[in-house]
């Protein structure tokens, strides 16, 4: 009889601090979002196409009002990617934005090599997104610093992914 109060004890205990941490609600966390070229178009006028994408990191969705990134292949200078797209994207999620851009000519002989000779071209993505979290009116900036490769894309002539 004693063990089955203690045991009955133990579980109404065991319930009143699962209830007491489900009272809080759920964290509500602003991470640093993330940027990365997700896929690169060669066309025919020389310009290029990059699909960027933007990571958002945080547990509550956020509007990324504007970016400023550095492009660079290897160690050239590539240009600059830039826009403002006032993009709502949702906790933990991302979101693809096209870019035009308008490469140096170092960066193209890079890409053209790459795509002739079937090899990958790092890159680095160095800059600043600013981000407003929801139900927030602060703006926020994240430095991105971010450095990947692009290996040409098998029966898509001028794409690198």
């Amino acid at each position: 009889m004693k063990a089955m109060r203690w045991t009955r004890g133990l579980a109404l205990a065991s319930c009143a601090l699962l209830l007491a941490a489900c009272v809080g609600g759920p964290v509500r966390r602003v991470s640093e979002p993330s940027a990365r070229i997700q896929q690169l178009t060669v066309r025919a006028d020389g310009s290029w196409s990059a699909e960027l994408r933007i990571e958002n990191f945080s547990s509550i969705p956020m509007r990324f009002d504007r970016f400023d990134l550095a492009l660079s292949l290897g160690s050239d200078e590539a240009g600059r990617l830039q826009g403002t797209p006032a993009l709502s994207i949702g906790p933990e999620s991302a979101d693809v934005i096209a870019v035009n851009l308008r490469p140096t000519g170092a960066a193209k002989l890079a890409v053209a090599d790459a795509l002739a000779s079937g090899r990958s071209v790092s890159y680095t993505l160095k800059g600043s997104i600013d981000a407003t979290p929801d139900e927030a009116k602060k703006q926020r900036n994240f430095e991105v610093d971010r450095s990947s490769a692009l290996s040409p894309a098998p029966g898509l002539p001028g794409v690198l992914r």
